[in-house]
């Protein structure tokens, strides 16, 4: 499974630098709306609900490859369940110890029965994600929604409620206070930048033409408005011009904010730990420095009885090597004794046996009764012998006497 994975992988990168480095997202897009088919297919409740295996999925679960045999069962799982929604209610649930290759066969089969093209190798679906499997899965998605007679419904607009529109505006109100001097910059510039307003060309109403001709700008310079009424007015418009500017996380100016305190007390952390750890350093060099001139003082000392360690150890050594080959001789003259010995145990065995045999009469005893009763067979044949021998004179005797009557009558 770890060769298909890595096989799925590299044609998978090759794919994408042939075709574009959009192929690879679109495997992302493809996976969430599979995610969507099988929630309308009501998944969470059948699937999920029908085994404690079975789990729901991530919206780019079957993307890449992370766990080869939870993809592949979780795969296959689905695709039972699909098959067994959209074309065979009989088709048989797989199991996690089931031969995959079986388990792959069968699935495509149940594909090709319904005339959908599937032009890759069964192998591609072993790591239990990439394109082929996307592919498999909404396949019999599609079927299963056919099967349930889905349809899509047109979009219905809502009416918008104006205590609701009222409430999104009071939200999206901040206060005018709550800028700080930065944003005003900002806004001035803003202004600065606008669309400026040709003032001559606009028309006065009121003035002729020659008056605006000669002095265009003391008419809009001149106000009428009174400046107690323009003060009560800023008054009773000031409450409502507040708008709330909620903290974001994404927010740069936060992170500013953020950055510049982490670094100011990154500084002074740094300057309360550098001196301990600066003295720190310098003695662990200073002992560094004594142990390796120790190390160089002992090893000058000990090296005499290294030297002595060392030849005791190839004396040693070659010891061993001569009592093993010693006791490989001794081993070798041991199997042969003990063959020897096997050999003549049988010997004895078999000698034994041939003494018991030589020893029992029992052969005598039976030829001797066989003799016996050859001896009365033989009377028995020698009496009947007799008889019949006499029945055969007393038949002679009698023809013989009848023939001679018959001769002497016709004298």
């Amino acid at each position: 499974m770890e060769e298909d994975e890595k096989e799925g992988q590299e044609e998978g990168s090759s794919r994408a630098g042939a075709q574009g480095p959009g192929l690879r997202y679109s495997l992302f897009s493809q996976n969430e709306d599979l995610i969507d088919k099988l929630k309308l297919l009501n998944y969470e409740e059948e699937y999920v609900s029908s085994s404690s295996s079975h789990r729901p999925i991530s919206r780019h679960y079957f993307v890449e490859s992370s766990n080869i045999g939870e993809q592949f069962f979780l795969f296959t799982t689905l695709c039972g369940w699909l098959i067994q929604k959209a074309i065979n209610p009989n088709f048989p649930m797989p199991q996690e110890f089931d031969d995959p290759n079986a388990t792959i066969s069968n699935v495509l089969s149940e594909l090709r029965n319904h005339q959908v093209p599937v032009d890759f190798p069964p192998n591609k679906l072993k790591s239990g994600s990439g394109e082929q499997c996307l592919y498999v899965l909404d396949q019999l998605c599609d079927l299963a929604l056919i099967a349930e007679t889905f349809a899509w419904n047109r979009a219905q607009p809502v009416a918008e409620d104006d205590e609701e529109i009222d409430i999104g505006a009071d939200e999206a109100e901040i206060t005018a206070e709550e800028f700080n001097e930065e944003e005003d910059i900002a806004i001035a510039e803003d202004d600065d930048n606008g669309i400026l307003m040709d003032l001559q060309s606009a028309p006065i109403p009121g003035l002729d033409k020659t008056e605006q001709n000669e002095q265009p700008l003391e008419s809009i310079l001149h106000s009428e408005t009174d400046a107690n009424s323009w003060k009560l007015e800023v008054e009773r418009m000031t409450p409502q011009l507040k708008i709330t500017i909620r903290q974001d996380a994404k927010d740069w100016r936060m992170h500013l904010e953020q950055m510049q305190t982490y670094r100011s007390s990154i500084g002074d952390l740094m300057n309360t730990t550098w001196p301990p750890l600066d003295s720190m350093s310098k003695e662990l060099e200073k002992n560094l420095e004594r142990i390796a001139i120790r190390e160089k003082h002992l090893n000058s000392q000990l090296e005499g009885l290294l030297n002595q360690l060392r030849s005791v150890r190839d004396k040693m050594a070659e010891s061993k090597e001569k009592y093993k080959e010693a006791s490989g001789g001794i081993m070798e003259r041991t199997q042969t004794l003990q063959r020897v010995s096997d050999e003549i145990e049988q010997i004895k065995e078999q000698i034994d046996e041939q003494g018991q045999r030589n020893s029992d009469g029992a052969p005598m005893v039976r030829i001797k009764q066989a003799l016996v009763k050859l001896e009365s067979d033989i009377t028995t044949m020698d009496v009947q012998i007799g008889v019949i021998e006499q029945s055969l004179l007393q038949s002679q005797l009698k023809d013989r006497i009848a023939y001679s009557t018959d001769a002497y009558a016709q004298f």
